[in-house]
């Protein structure tokens, strides 16, 4: 099997359900899939404020690494972490 090129895009492999809280971090860094679509308030991978998304559609993605999905300001639901 061929080695893919560096700069290669990896995509995911897998994905949980996960439901939006203030308290719950994830272990590591991932993209969220969002099912039905509406605000997403989102925790940065790099640890900065927590960022809110306006208006994310219907089966669109979150369009940063993120470690968690906040319930406050969240208006979507649906949401899927992918691996």
């Amino acid at each position: 099997m061929a080695t893919p090129a560096a700069n290669t895009p990896v995509f995911p492999t897998g994905g949980v359900a996960v439901t939006a809280s203030d308290t719950t971090m994830y272990q590591s860094a991932s993209h969220v899939y969002v099912g039905t679509g509406g605000n997403v308030a989102v925790r940065p991978a790099d640890g900065g404020a927590v960022v809110i998304f306006p208006s994310i559609p219907n089966g669109g993605v979150v369009p940063i690494m993120v470690v968690g999905v906040m319930s406050t300001s969240t208006t979507a639901s649906g949401f899927v972490r992918l691996t």
